[in-house]
């Protein structure tokens, strides 16, 4: 299932998530979101100990106009906690310099619970959010 926000871009408060405006893809039941939120459910339907997922987030970032120049970060979240392992930063030289990052991570929901995943802004300050694309594939 792929996630996206539209062209526009997104004001994302820190310790908020990114919304997801769109949901290109579905057919997969394990895979659940409601559009323009900025989490996804996914669920341990499985026969096995585990189901995994492989959950990617790409987008640019920038510092609005009024924010501090300093480095900002987005997170892919597993349950509103931010993953270490699947952190990108940026330090833009300027207000409205764009960054593109990168994140991925293994998402293993034991059988019959679910977890939520979300792409976090784990920064100090607000930032400017454009081009999102959440990506989660179940794996095995």
């Amino acid at each position: 299932m792929a996630l996206t926000r539209k062209a526009t871009t997104a004001l994302v408060a820190a310790g908020q998530n990114v919304p997801l405006t769109e949901t290109a893809v579905a057919g997969n039941c394990s895979i659940v979101h409601r559009e323009g939120a900025g989490v996804v459910t996914l669920r341990g339907l499985t026969n096995q100990c585990r189901a995994r997922y492989r959950v990617s987030f790409g987008a640019n970032i920038a510092i609005p106009t009024g924010g501090t120049v300093e480095a900002i970060s987005i997170a892919l979240a597993v349950n509103g906690e931010p993953l270490v392992s699947a952190t990108a930063v940026v330090t833009p030289a300027a207000f409205g310099d764009y960054g593109n990052i990168f994140v991925s991570a293994n998402v293993d929901v034991p059988r019959g619970c679910c977890l939520t995943v979300a792409a976090e802004n784990i920064s100090g300050q607000a930032i400017n959010v454009a081009n999102a694309n959440m990506i989660v594939e179940r794996v095995a």
